[in-house]
């Protein structure tokens, strides 16, 4: 009741107008419902507002309509309305004589995943600070049809632009893969840049550095400082918002498509995490490997054991499979390292304090629901600290040296990722034990999600490419 009121007063003195609900559907996109601020009452955090659940591709349970409670303490105003609107996001319940959390929805996923963690003694709290790559094009055209299949991007600071006779062709591109914290002029997203870190200040992101990645026609990164897992899960639906809008503001488009350039650097996500229990790290030992505790090495155990299946919920799109490929900075096979951005896990050797003592993990990417991506490599963490998977034990490393350079003989020796999204799936399906366990993941919800993928999996594989034509057109 204190928080509604401070909402109402709050309201009172910006102007608003509108109290906007966001909710997360099951591939991890935002959608929204708004009433004016006149109904805006401390019902709705009792009652919530109801939605049809199947329309948001969501498992029908008993029947399709659910309830969505907000949470007060997310409220922001959105800075990207016309009419002053505060927002908030929260939580799904199903209707019945008393609501009940719908287990299906990625943010009771999460919350349930930090509750298990807790009953097992593991440690009390999960902090994550996911590292988010994107691109920045110009403009961006598709065409998916019968007679058409095509897609054209465009970003002035491109190398292939370098020729273009243009009055506003300056001479400043960046070549392929030499884009790393480039400066301006070739850096001509800095200010945008900073706009959106101040944009995500202002929503309670705190932002640790921004600056170009590697990619010349146009990749970028925003890292965040680390934070609790369900409340960083929240903040990069925020990020995402907030940097897809501000580039739609500033006349560009940006895409976190893991692989939207052939031959440059893709778009990653890459996790780092750590432990604490009762105030202290649980992840340091300063005679450990690396500076980690056995407890961190079973963990890493874990995550490298069920990798082939997490893939499913780090990397759930095709498009997934063509950033982790060989020689672009995106990890290949399964071990963990120091300093080595060749392997699935890399412990920074720069975090030498027991606070800051971290790995992280490089597969994942920005297409997956992060509610489900971070609960999913919480469980398999857990699984590894339960079951003592040592990963040194188990032959995953540590491989303190560059994975690309091995001979074909020794990579054959060495366990890689799935190699698609099909892969990933049939991982999947004959491991996700850890996931269910405690509750946190429902079978029910691996059934939907290995269908509905499995049906986009098959969708776009029969699609012909340009690339295909290029191929075997004259076959």
């Amino acid at each position: 009741m204190e928080r509604v009121e401070e909402l109402r007063k709050m309201c009172a003195e910006q102007g608003i107008r509108m109290i906007d609900f966001k909710m997360t559907d099951l591939d991890g996109r935002w959608r929204h419902i708004t009433i004016p601020v006149e109904r805006f009452n401390e019902d709705i955090f009792t009652y919530g507002i109801g939605f049809d659940g199947s329309n948001y591709g969501y498992a029908p349970v008993e029947k399709s309509d659910m309830v969505f409670i907000p949470d007060p303490s997310t409220a922001v105003i959105d800075p990207f309305v016309e009419i002053p609107t505060l927002t908030m996001c929260g939580n799904v319940c199903v209707i019945g004589e008393e609501n009940r959390p719908f287990d299906q929805y990625p943010r009771n996923v999460s919350l349930r995943a930090m509750e298990y963690m807790k009953e097992q003694g593991v440690a009390d709290e999960m902090l994550i600070g996911p590292e988010f790559e994107f691109h920045l094009f110009d403009n961006v055209s598709y065409t998916v049809s019968p007679q058409k299949t095509s897609f054209t991007i465009d970003t002035a600071q491109a190398a292939w632009n370098s020729g273009k006779e243009s009055l506003y062709n300056n001479g400043f591109q960046v070549p392929a893969g030499g884009g790393y914290h480039v400066a301006a002029p070739q850096d001509i997203a800095y200010n945008l840049r900073s706009q959106m870190c101040i944009l995500l200040e202002n929503w309670g992101v705190d932002v640790k550095y921004h600056h170009h990645e590697v990619g010349g026609s146009g990749q970028m990164e925003i890292e965040v400082e680390l934070g609790d897992m369900v409340d960083m899960a929240d903040k990069t639906m925020i990020i995402k918002y907030v940097i897809r809008n501000a580039a739609v503001k500033a006349g560009k488009t940006a895409t976190f498509m893991p692989k939207p350039i052939h031959h440059e650097a893709g778009n990653g996500m890459h996790v780092h995490m750590l432990l604490k229990k009762d105030g202290k790290p649980v992840f340091y030992d300063k005679d450990g490997y690396s500076g980690l505790s056995q407890t961190a090495h079973y963990f890493i155990g874990g995550l490298l054991k069920h990798i082939a299946s997490l893939c499913a919920f780090t990397n759930p799109s095709t498009n997934s499979f063509k950033r982790l490929v060989p020689g672009f900075e995106a990890p290949v096979t399964v071990g963990y390292a120091t300093s080595n951005r060749s392997a699935v896990i890399r412990i920074p050797a720069y975090a030498k304090s027991p606070e800051t003592k971290r790995f992280e993990l490089r597969n994942p990417d920005a297409t997956a629901n992060p509610y489900y991506a971070y609960a999913a490599i919480l469980m398999a963490g857990i699984d590894g600290v339960i079951n003592k998977i040592d990963p040194s034990a188990c032959g995953w490393g540590p491989y303190d040296f560059n994975l690309y350079d091995l001979s074909d003989e020794e990579k054959a020796k060495v366990e890689s990722l799935p190699k698609t999204l099909e892969e990933a799936l049939d991982a999947l399906e004959a491991d996700h034990d850890y996931l269910t366990a405690g509750g946190v993941f429902p079978e029910r919800l691996i059934e939907i999600w290995l269908d509905r993928k499995r049906q986009e999996a098959l969708e776009l594989s029969q699609i012909p490419n340009p690339a295909e034509f290029k191929k075997y057109y004259d076959l």
